[in-house]
């Protein structure tokens, strides 16, 4: 499952990225009004966590903007602000959950839980490519009869593949959304994995292969 996650205090961020990529979410973070809507407009999400004290754009406008443009993904609310009247009106413009500061984490993640099951817009369990599946609950790559358990970083970036299929994505892309912002990794580990899988598509004998454009990025392909 892909999350947009909204937040401007640096350290509370963290946390919660942290906690929500343990539990296997991929996560896109931004740090202001302007960033979430640009992110939310152009990508595509299972749900969306907004603080509503932010910086440019504050979380209400963005819920607001997102609402009146047509946009069905389900939002959770996070603020400070905890009196009835604030979470009313944030429910009234279009939110599907309110959560006040300060939180704990396993409620959090019990709330996304419920916001993705409630999402309008159904995300199936079972992502299709050429002739292969993956399966979202069991990390299964699938090719006809043949089955393989994917590591967990090898899986995300497949899921990235193919959820955004007929798209080149960048190496750097690749790296903030698996590894974090924070992350150490040099920009060569993203081919080695993408090495990996390109081992796993050929041991499942899948036609289906990852094609890499120079400089650009890369996408999945079906091989004649």
């Amino acid at each position: 499952m892909k999350l947009l996650y909204a937040e401007d205090e640096i350290s509370m961020a963290g946390a919660v990225e942290d906690i929500l990529k343990y539990h296997n979410y991929i996560v896109d973070v931004v740090y202001d009004g302007l960033e979430a809507l640009d992110y939310a407009r152009n990508e595509k999400y299972d749900g969306i966590i907004l603080d509503i004290m932010m910086p440019k754009v504050d979380g209400l406008e963005v819920l607001r903007t997102l609402r009146k443009e047509g946009c069905r993904t389900p939002v959770l609310l996070l603020t400070a602000k905890s009196q009835v009247e604030d979470r009313i009106q944030g429910l009234d413009m279009g939110a599907d959950d309110y959560l006040p500061k300060p939180f704990a984490m396993g409620e959090l993640l019990a709330r996304v839980r419920a916001m993705l099951r409630r999402r309008e817009e159904f995300t199936p369990e079972v992502l299709t490519f050429g002739d292969i599946c993956l399966n979202r609950q069991s990390y299964e790559l699938i090719c006809g009869n043949r089955r393989e358990v994917l590591p967990k970083l090898e899986y995300q970036i497949l899921e990235l593949l193919m959820l955004n299929s007929g798209i080149l994505l960048s190496s750097e892309s690749l790296l903030v959304k698996v590894w974090g912002y924070e992350t150490d990794a040099e920009i060569g580990i993203v081919w080695v994995y993408i090495s990996y899988l390109r081992k796993r598509l050929s041991q499942v004998g899948s036609k289906v292969v990852i094609r890499a454009k120079r400089n650009v990025g890369y996408k999945l392909e079906m091989c004649e």
